[in-house]
């Protein structure tokens, strides 16, 4: 490209938009708890509190249903989603499916610096494990540490999938109670091995592990549910 303008061929990054804006903070609302399962949104009340006009939170709402983090109900509105047992079903079963294929690929792909990073999250979990750890810190380390081992398949369609079900994947962790020091040692231990089986490039072993961990998560996750549910059902139906 010698002596070519490169300005006649590319454009400026662009800006990120105000409706990017508005979508990022109703999703951290959102995934910090501060707007609950079932909570209703009014696109009137969110555009006055946000300072904005009522287009980019229309906007933003779609994008969050997209991503499942609300629901629009017609005739009743838009609210915050509240991932059922089917949804958890479905949201783990293919979890488990994408990411067998994304520990294969990083064996295959994951050099020192992705090891690194892997091991440094592990790290931060066992810091902060060692006091107390909340929902959030815990969801969003192992979060992280499966996004690098995605990142490091070097698969651009394969990411794209994980980054659509990452959403609610995090409301689905939100839901483990990490007070239990047995949950805290074993997320700890879990993410540990998984390392060090690809550190090894160890395929069968890392799989197994994969398998375990997210049939683990899945249990407790399964079980918070159901206890949720009996909550609800007896508030709703206290002559039950």
């Amino acid at each position: 490209m010698t002596g070519r303008d490169l300005s006649e061929i590319l454009s400026p990054p662009e800006k990120r938009s105000l409706a990017d804006e508005v979508t990022s903070s109703i999703r951290e609302a959102i995934l910090g708890g501060r707007l609950a399962p079932g909570e209703r949104l009014r696109e009137e009340s969110l555009a006055k509190t946000l300072n904005v006009s009522r287009g980019p939170v229309r906007t933003a709402i779609l994008q969050l249903q997209r991503e499942g983090l609300v629901s629009v109900r017609r005739n009743y509105g838009t609210f915050v989603a509240h991932l059922s047992q089917k949804d958890l079903d479905e949201v783990y079963s293919l979890r488990l499916a994408i990411e067998r294929l994304a520990v294969q690929l990083a064996i295959q792909k994951a050099d020192s610096a992705c090891l690194a990073e892997l091991q440094a999250v592990v790290d931060t979990m066992a810091a902060h494990s060692r006091d107390h750890i909340t929902e959030r810190e815990a969801a969003e380390l192992d979060l992280r540490f499966h996004e690098i081992i995605y990142l490091a398949t070097g698969h651009r369609r394969l990411s794209d999938v994980w980054s659509s079900l990452r959403p609610q994947i995090h409301i689905l962790l939100l839901a483990r109670n990490v007070a239990n020091a047995d949950f805290r040692d074993g997320l700890v231990k879990g993410h540990q091995a998984i390392v060090d089986a690809i550190r090894q490039q160890n395929e069968s072993l890392a799989l197994a592990l994969t398998d375990d961990h997210l049939k683990v998560s899945y249990e407790r996750v399964s079980r918070s549910y159901a206890q949720f549910a009996a909550k609800r059902e007896k508030r709703e139906n206290p002559m039950l």
